[in-house]
């Protein structure tokens, strides 16, 4: 039996669990959430909690198990509490504004870079002391769907990764970078 596939998923008060034909929706105060299940696992809702359960010992079943449990998991917890993450944006010069459905970023290229927002997706930047040198700002971006929320933060450091000699660049906040040394005089 799969360790985590095998925990019930407690259900807070305020949020509603419908399964229909193969996917589970979940509705809650910050919004609503449909994930479809993989083959081989059922999920059954008992006394407020949810439980994820294979069909057969089967290695696809046995190998979905634990996943399917775990994204019901994250659609529980997105509609009562969301998802965050935040983004360190390090560089002389670098930028960051939220404007009319955009997050406009200035990395030192010769181009300005727009970052479309999508729906249910909120990101805003704020100015902090950091004990980072070079540090301009810090990017949050916080949503209901822990999959669109990590994949929007990938996209946008994607777009200037931090440079390995003076580690200028997006990083996710936290994140250690090992600055490697440059040319030395002869």
């Amino acid at each position: 039996m799969s360790r985590i596939g095998k925990q019930p998923i407690p259900i807070p008060s305020g949020v509603k669990v419908a399964i229909k034909n193969g996917s589970v929706q979940v509705e809650g105060p910050k919004g609503k959430l449909s994930t479809r299940l993989p083959q081989g696992v059922q999920v059954e809702l008992k006394d407020g909690q949810l439980l994820a359960q294979r069909d057969s010992d089967a290695k696809p079943h046995r190998a979905n198990h634990g996943m399917a449990r775990a994204l019901l998991a994250n659609s529980v917890t997105g509609v009562t509490e969301g998802f965050e993450k935040r983004l360190d944006l390090v560089g002389v010069g670098f930028r960051a504004e939220v404007a009319g459905g955009f997050l406009n970023l200035g990395l030192g290229y010769s181009h300005p870079v727009q970052v479309p927002i999508p729906e249910g997706i909120e990101i805003s930047v704020e100015r902090t002391k950091k004990p980072i040198q070079q540090y301009v700002a810090t990017i949050t971006v916080k949503g209901i769907s822990k999959q669109e929320v990590g994949q929007l933060a990938a996209d946008i450091r994607a777009l200037r990764k931090p440079d390995v000699y003076k580690g200028k660049g997006i990083r996710y906040e936290g994140e250690f970078i090992k600055l490697k040394v440059g040319k030395k005089g002869a």
